[in-house]
């Protein structure tokens, strides 16, 4: 009889899971009836828009001398964009339009003075219209003579996402794929997107405080990224090592150990470097990288360990009013997920792995070499690794 119950019970499982299957696609279809497809304030920035921005100034000034020397006290103005204007906020009086960077090329127009919907401390707001095919980076981009941070607002940063993922996929599944849902992983809430205005607002401060080195390193990125052998199975096999000892390294507590790890890496960078035959242009391409994109990482995922709950730090009272906003309270899982992504980069297109080699190499300095920052900060020239190499040898 037993027997007899199980197999019922297994002829029932498949149509039961199907119909499930298909339940859950009718729904998804239905939500995806209610998808935004443009932004609902197109004109203005938001209240919401405005108060994230000033969470994020607060928290730069209140937490960014602990990120890093002189990213709080630094002057650096915010463009923000949608899909058919740029915002400027915190620069007075700018120039025409705005520099995309590093290629110099003149995009946007005149500047027209806004009243916000609210009154903040961040100064005017400018607006101007761009070509749609020209969309500002999230980058950094040049105003005039100004390096400023550049960032789609929240909202239209998840719309052009979603708007990416139905221009990629196969017209069968285009009705029924979960727009929303996949957008959140990218941008779950106010906390990510804050940490994400923190990144491209170091590369700003970057190129104001270190504008020689920067410049070096954008254009070695436009030079050398055709040439790097980013699919080389040797390549990504060497490449994979690194990255297992740096996420080893970090999950590590034990200093001396974790010292041994650093040492680690790097003699299989250096074996690396010579297996591939990198030519010291691509070798400096990788300290580039890790200098521009490596450092930004560290910046953006300093910002949410900081700001944890339970420390001195506060919020703006803007924020009360953000549903997405929550309070800096998931930096523990972020990390995790980081670690857990950090091992997967080893065969990634682009300069992605660059990011984390160079935010743990960061992160292993903040433990190994406590100084490491004011050593930068004085001589950007120097590279992450060299940095690593001095804290593992001269200890």
């Amino acid at each position: 009889m037993k027997i007899k119950s199980k197999k019922k019970w297994f002829v029932w499982l498949l149509p039961g899971l199907l119909l499930l299957c298909l339940a859950l696609t009718g729904i998804s279809a239905l939500v995806n009836l209610g998808v935004p497809r443009q932004s609902a304030q197109v004109e203005n920035l938001s209240t919401l828009d405005m108060a994230r921005l000033a969470e994020y100034q607060h928290l730069r000034a209140a937490l960014g001398e602990a990120i890093f020397p002189g990213f709080g006290t630094a002057a650096i103005p915010a463009l923000l964009y949608n899909e058919q204007y740029a915002f400027l906020v915190g620069l007075v009086a700018p120039q025409d339009g705005w520099y995309k960077v590093p290629q110099e090329e003149l995009r946007g127009g005149t500047w027209q003075s806004l009243q916000p919907e609210q009154e903040t401390s961040l100064g005017e707001v400018y607006r101007t219209a761009y070509d749609p095919q020209k969309e500002p980076d999230a980058f950094t981009v040049r105003v005039g003579e100004t390096y400023v941070s550049s960032m789609p607002t929240l909202e239209w940063f998840r719309i052009s996402l979603m708007q990416q993922f139905r221009t990629d996929l196969p017209g069968f599944i285009k009705p029924v794929f979960p727009y929303q849902l996949v957008a959140s992983i990218f941008v779950p809430n106010s906390d990510r997107y804050i940490s994400l205005v923190a990144h491209e607002s170091f590369h700003a401060y970057q190129a104001t405080w270190a504008r020689e080195r920067f410049d070096t390193a954008e254009q070695a990125n436009l030079q050398f990224v055709d040439q790097y052998p980013w699919f080389e199975q040797t390549t990504i096999d060497t490449w994979q090592q690194e990255l297992d000892v740096l996420q080893r390294a970090l999950k590590e507590t034990d200093i001396s150990l974790q010292r041994s790890m650093a040492k680690q890496f790097l003699d299989l960078r250096q074996a690396r470097r010579l297996s591939m035959g990198l030519s010291e242009q691509l070798i400096g391409y990788e300290s580039q990288r890790e200098w521009v994109e490596g450092m930004a990482r560290y910046v953006e995922l300093r910002s949410l360990q900081l700001a944890q709950p339970g420390g001195i730090y506060q919020p703006v009272a803007l924020m009360q009013s953000d549903r997405d906003f929550k309070q800096y309270g998931g930096f523990e899982n972020r990390w995790l997920q980081e670690l857990d992504q950090m091992t997967r980069m080893a065969g990634d297109e682009g300069d992605g792995r660059f990011y984390y080699s160079g935010m743990a190499q960061a992160y292993l300095l903040d433990t190994l070499l406590p100084d490491w920052k004011e050593k930068l900060y004085a001589d950007p020239l120097l590279n992450l690794e060299d940095l690593l190499a001095e804290a593992v040898n001269n200890f």
